[in-house]
């Protein structure tokens, strides 16, 4: 094969857009494979589809669907699968205090929706896996915690701490009321 074949040689149709990603032009989104956005190129497979999915979960509104259709199971069910974006984290060997984050907030996202309805439309506005698909782009190529992340790490170390501690308290007064 001659030097001249290989380059008149046809493309598929998505090979423009790969090119105005490579030269940092704006891609043609209809030029790209089904499923694929323009962001996604740039991205390991699996940032790519935990991108996705965060997307299904939070902005297609599947999340509060399934808390609304099947209450308290369904913010369960949302809160599994929104660990495959932990699982990427961890893979990524992204720091524990930030993987502690994120599964922060996946737990106040599961704890807003046990909340009939009110939960919901909570469940809406928070978005759990944005928030934890934006942990993972700004820190897969360095996996390092910022002070952010430890501030609110601690925060919610002392708060259930706190919490815990005025439970014991409430106990010991009751039973010392009731004796």
């Amino acid at each position: 094969m001659r030097a001249e074949d290989f380059f008149s040689a046809p493309r598929p149709p998505w090979h423009e857009a790969c090119l105005q990603i490579a030269t940092r032009m704006d891609p043609d989104p209809a030029a790209l494979p089904y499923g694929v956005a323009p962001v996604d190129l740039g991205l390991p497979p699996d940032i790519a589809r935990a991108r996705r999915l965060a997307r299904l979960l939070d902005h297609h509104m599947l999340d509060p669907v399934l808390g609304f259709v099947l209450p308290g199971i369904g913010d369960l069910l949302g809160s599994l699968i929104g660990l495959y974006l932990v699982a990427v984290a961890l893979r990524h060997r992204i720091s524990p205090i930030v993987v502690a984050r994120m599964l922060l907030n996946l737990a106040l996202d599961a704890a807003i929706g046990f909340l009939p309805l009110a939960g919901d439309l909570a469940d809406v506005a928070f978005k759990a896996n944005t928030r934890n698909l934006a942990l993972l782009l700004a820190r897969h190529d360095t996996g390092r915690a910022t002070p952010r992340d430890w501030l609110a790490v601690g925060g919610a170390a002392a708060a259930f701490l706190v919490v815990t501690g005025l439970l014991v308290y409430a106990v010991f007064a009751v039973l010392r009321a009731i004796a």
